[in-house]
């Protein structure tokens, strides 16, 4: 009989998940829309790009001229009038358009974020977890600094402050209007909920046999930890780098909205919520649209961090 290894165990038992399979494929979908997708709809369909503003402008439905924006502000609604499948909103601006565009941003902030918040997490956890004693003491206080704070207070104070004069730390400099900086902040303040379960892991497996057989082979700390630790956990990052794009998401919607965020004039899901707030009542697709592409990708992440949780427990085998 054929000998299966951990990761084709876990991609049989992921693809029998019909959940995951169907998150998986809304993902990449999302993924072509707003990435490739997006650039494509431009250029060919809308004609025109996301801050391409149309207040004076026409659109032909059944032989009649409507306005884009009519005298009173309010803009078009959804409906197939021309390129504005989703209407447009107070700017004359298409909002399919924008959304897409958006949805390149806000993605690319909460994957940025969640790859650099997992990636330190790991080495502040492998470096607590297997040498302990002070090291342990100084990354553990640290974490628990961060962790005492609220999520989106620490988020905002950061970010405003960051928002003033950017980032100047010796020949480092960043803009304000960097999207780097949503992605610093969003990255730290995650750190914690990443680190201290890798941490736990790392100091159950610091007391196995292989970790004590490499110790007395003379291996030195770091090949420890990056070729038997590191492997090990490796897993548990994944799953937590999966629900973490999540989590990074809403952030930056929350952020974007209260203006402290991604910058106002780059369209993001937040950023197109906060500004279509005003015309809830008379454009609500405005925000709807929005809303809902922030649900859904959410929901997708996950469902699908769930699904490769219980797809790599290596406990699934007995089952």
């Amino acid at each position: 009989m054929e000998q299966r290894g951990g990761w084709s165990l876990a991609w049989r038992r992921l693809r029998r998940n019909r959940a995951a399979m169907v998150s998986a494929i809304g993902l990449a979908l999302l993924v072509f829309a707003c990435f490739p997708g997006a650039t494509l709809w431009a250029n060919y369909v809308a004609h025109h790009g996301p801050n391409d503003q149309n207040i004076n402008g026409y659109v032909h439905e059944g032989g009649k001229k409507i306005p884009v924006v009519a005298l009173d502000g309010t803009p078009i609604g959804p409906g197939l009038r021309g390129p504005y499948l989703l209407g447009a909103d107070a700017n004359g601006r298409d909002l399919f358009v924008r959304l897409l565009y958006g949805g390149r941003i806000s993605l690319f902030v909460g994957f940025a974020s969640a790859v650099l918040c997992v990636g330190v997490a790991l080495i502040l956890a492998l470096i607590a977890g297997y040498r302990r004693g002070a090291a342990d003491a100084v990354i553990s206080r640290g974490l628990d600094l961060i962790w005492a704070f609220p999520v989106y207070l620490l988020a905002v104070a950061l970010a405003t402050s960051f928002a003033v004069g950017g980032i100047a730390m010796g020949p480092i400099h960043v803009s304000s209007q960097s999207l780097a900086i949503p992605i610093l902040v969003i990255a730290v303040v995650y750190i914690p909920y990443v680190a201290r379960p890798i941490r736990g892991q790392v100091l159950t497996l610091r007391q196995s046999e292989f970790v004590e057989a490499a110790e007395a082979m003379g291996a030195s700390s770091l090949r420890i930890m990056v070729s038997d630790l590191l492997p090990n956990v490796a897993t548990m990052a994944l799953v937590l780098l999966t629900l973490i794009v999540a989590n990074n998401i809403l952030t930056e919607a929350a952020l974007s909205f209260l203006g402290v965020g991604v910058p106002i004039l780059t369209p993001s899901w937040g950023n197109i919520i906060e500004q279509g707030s005003a015309q809830i009542y008379t454009a609500p697709a405005l925000t709807i649209a929005p809303g809902i592409a922030i649900i859904l990708t959410v929901v997708s992440l996950n469902v699908l961090g769930d699904a490769l949780r219980d797809a790599l427990d290596p406990h699934a085998r007995l089952r």
